[in-house]
This record gives C-alpha cells, structure tokens and sequence, in this order.
C-alpha cells in the first residue's frame, strides 16, 4: 500500500509551492513541468489540431504559455488570447491576441488556462462568455489545474463549463472530487511536477480522498486461531412491518466479515425474518426489558438501529437504549429522524463509537450549519462527538476531530431503494470487528461504490451483501 492520497486546499497547495521553491525548485521549473504535462496529455489524446489557448493574469497563465510554446513547436496551430493585461509568458514569443469569443474561429481543441483552483467568486464575463461560446461549438476543452470557475476548497462551480480532460499537479483538491466540481472536471488526471513530500508533513493534512491506502491497514483480517466470537457479534434491530431493510443490514454486516449476526425483531416479524435469514440468529424483542436484557450480553461488539425502525417513540427510546451501551454502534435512517426533535439529547447520549449515516434531508432534521458539503460534514461531527457519513454521490465521512475523507468511486447505479440499509450493515460489520469508527465508515463506503460497479447496470441493493467477497479478494491481491 502506499500513503494515503491527500486532498489540499488552495492555500495548502500555495504553501506546498512556496516550500518546495524555497527548497531549492524555481517556480519557474515548476511551472514548466505543469504545462509540459497538460501538453503530454494533450498529444496522448488527440491528433494535430488548431489550438485555442486562454491564458489568465496569474500562474495559471503562465502554464497555458508552456504548452502553446511546447505544441507550437511541435507544429500545432496555436493562437493564444490573454485575459488582463500582466501575464507571466514563460517563453512564449509569438503574437498574444484580445480576449473574446474570436480566439475560437477555426479552433479544435481549447485549453483553458484563465483562474486555478484559488478562485473563490463566480466566473464573470468575459471569460464565462468564451468558454460557454466553445462549449456551444461543441470544443473539447482541457482545463489546467481546474476548469476556470470551480472553487478548488468545495467544489462550488459558479459559471464552469463541464472540461473533456482537466490537469491538475501534485495533488487533487477537494474540489475535484466533491459535486458539482467533480462532473465538470471530465477525465481526470494528477501529474506529478516534482512538489517536496515532505513539505506534506508540515502541513498536517486532514483530508483524504477515499481509497484503501487511508484505511486497509486497520481492516480487520482473521487469524488461523479466530472463531466467531472473535471475529465480532453485531447486532441490528430489524424493523417491522418493513422487514427488508434490516435483512440486508444483516446479510451486509454478516458478508463483510462478522463472526456472528444477531437480528432482534418484534415478535409479529419473527417468521418472516427467519425463513429468509440462514446464516444470522434471529430473535424476538417486545419491549424496553427485552432490549434491556439483551445488552447484558457483552459479546455484541457493534449495534445498529435504524433501517425499517419507524420513525416513532419506540425507536427513539431504543437509539438511547443502544447508546448506553456505550459500544460501537451505527444510527441509520428512521434512528436518525426519531430523533430529529432533540439533536442535543441525542449527541449527548453518545458515549462509545458511533457512526451516523444521513443523506442530505435526514442531516438538515438534525444540524443546523452552513456551508459546502465538506465543511458542514465536519461541522457536523464536531457537534455531534460521531463519526459523521454525509450521503450521496460525493459521500464524505468525518471524525469529530477533524478528520475527512471524500468518496469518489459510487456508480449512479447505487441511487435506488435499500442501498443505504446495505451501507449500515458494512459498517456494522466492520465496528463489530474492532475496526475504529472512521475508517470503518470509509472502508464501508468505499467497498460499497466498488461492489456496485463491479455490477453494472440493473443493480438491485440485495445484489451488494454478495458482491463484497470478490472486492474483498481484489482488494488483498493490491497489497
């Protein structure tokens, strides 16, 4: 495995340069190696072609100059237009033209070089106007660091155009993998420009995208000697009459590696659950006592309440049964809304591990921030003292100290009905293991979007509990 991909925000990518130029890089190397990597990336895609090159007033800029010299001497047609009037040329001698919507007549390809991943103001004219004039020639466009508009710390995109192919160097930014940053940036692609890693280590980074590099050390692996009680017992709370979501928490937590699965269920479910559970122990709870008792029994090693609950009194006072307990535990779905009446009792409540799960209604029932989906995660788990999984496409697990991770692999297949159900159960699953509540959050989303793309298309969520073995043995063959 090797270390962890972290995310820097545009002032940690600032602070990155300036250590690694007072390390003894010129900026003017570095600027020469980004461009000749957006120019490299450009001849591995298409063939000769007319060139449209908009340059900015910054950095950026100065890129976009590299690879109209680099291309332009390798015989591309290359016409190059400047917004502002300071611009750093980086060797570029041929003729700069006014910024306008002409720099497009004839052109195949346009490279936008206007503002980096710093820009933090909606893209006004004239630039929105030329690149929405090439995305309506239908242009391919190849971003350098970002497409010009879209916030390299949120991924907010105010005027963006969607870019064929985006370059960026030395590390990705948030905003290339959180929403709406993430679609627009196309093909994606990090470049190594010769940035000091060590410079890394000062900065103490506390973002991540998610991959296994952040969190498969910890994954909980057998032993010759285990057995099942050492592999973890997990508990869930199976709802009633809605039944289906608590058995694929069940069959979820069971395929991700729990030595045992208890599912306690109203007496009325007990039939319907058990004709359809062969590998989980299936019992019946009435009533407060029943749950009371039942946690007396200190071998369950993760709770789950949540996924067909009902959002009722019942439910709340099982959530704070649960927690308690004081042990690693996930609150999911109808858990989180029964309690939406009072967060503060709730976050209070939370003593041992535990792992909340919203999508993006449920966490507005229960937090009241502001801001992009990475700040409000943080936020969020902060207040919460849990490990926070803000749902969606652009997933982000945080940790209450400050610790985050944006997940990128989840397919549009995941969007349909009992998905989530699965994704409580893998987290309960590895909790149940030993498996500290961050990273067996990000473990679990991450496995979740890679067996869901591994289907394909007509993906149902009963389909994922089975799927997770062969990401399993995949993911053991990386290392």
């Amino acid at each position: 495995m090797t270390l962890p991909t972290a995310l820097l925000t545009p002032d940690e990518m600032g602070e990155l340069d300036r250590r690694t130029i007072a390390g003894g890089v010129s900026g003017a190397a570095l600027m020469e190696r980004a461009g000749a990597a957006v120019a490299a990336e450009i001849r591995r895609r298409w063939t000769r072609r007319p060139i449209a090159v908009l340059c900015g007033p910054g950095n950026n800029g100065g890129d976009g100059f590299v690879v109209a010299r680099l291309l332009a001497a390798e015989g591309w047609p290359v016409r190059v237009a400047l917004l502002g009037a300071h611009a750093v040329l980086a060797g570029w001698t041929g003729p700069v033209e006014a910024f306008g919507s002409g720099i497009l007549d004839g052109a195949g390809l346009v490279v936008d070089a206007l503002f980096g991943a710093g820009l933090s103001r909606p893209l006004d004219e004239p630039a929105a106007g030329v690149l929405a004039a090439a995305v309506q020639c239908r242009l391919p466009i190849v971003a350098v660091d970002v497409p010009s508009g879209l916030f390299g710390a949120t991924g907010a995109a105010p005027g963006a155009v969607t870019a064929a192919l985006t370059v960026t160097f030395g590390r990705l930014k948030p905003g290339h993998l959180l929403l709406p940053g993430r679609d627009l940036c196309g093909e994606l692609v990090l470049a190594d420009i010769g940035l000091d890693p060590a410079a890394l280590d000062a900065l103490a980074i506390q973002t991540w995208a998610n991959d296994p590099n952040l969190w498969d050390p910890a994954r909980p692996r057998p032993g010759h000697a285990a057995h099942k009680y050492s592999r973890g017992h997990a508990l869930v709370l199976g709802g009633w009459p809605m039944s289906g979501a608590g058995r694929l928490s069940s069959r979820a937590a069971a395929r991700i590696g729990a030595g045992l699965v208890t599912v306690a269920v109203p007496s009325a479910g007990l039939a319907t659950y058990a004709a359809t559970l062969e590998s989980q122990i299936v019992r019946p709870l009435d009533d407060p006592a029943g749950l009371d008792a039942l946690l007396q029994d200190r071998r369950f090693t993760g709770l789950l309440i949540g996924p067909g609950a009902g959002v009722t009194a019942a439910t709340r006072r099982s959530v704070f049964q649960l927690l308690a307990a004081a042990r690693a535990t996930v609150l999911d779905a109808d858990a989180l809304t029964a309690c939406a009446e009072d967060p503060a009792g709730l976050f209070a409540a939370i003593r041992g591990p535990t792992v909340l799960t919203p999508h993006e209604g449920e966490f507005s029932r229960l937090f009241q921030v502001e801001g992009d989906k990475l700040t409000r995660a943080r936020a969020a788990a902060a207040k919460s003292g849990a490990v926070m999984v803000l749902k969606g496409a652009d997933t982000v697990v945080a940790a209450p100290d400050g610790r985050a991770a944006i997940n990128g692999n989840a397919p549009p297949t995941l969007a349909t009905g009992g998905t989530g159900d699965v994704l409580s159960g893998l987290i309960l699953g590895l909790l149940a293991q030993g498996m500290p509540a961050f990273e067996a959050a990000a473990a679990a989303v991450w496995l979740h979007g890679a067996a869901a793309a591994s289907f394909g298309p007509g993906l149902l969520a009963s389909d994922l509990p089975d799927l997770i073995p062969g990401v399993l043995v995949r993911l053991d063959r990386r290392r």
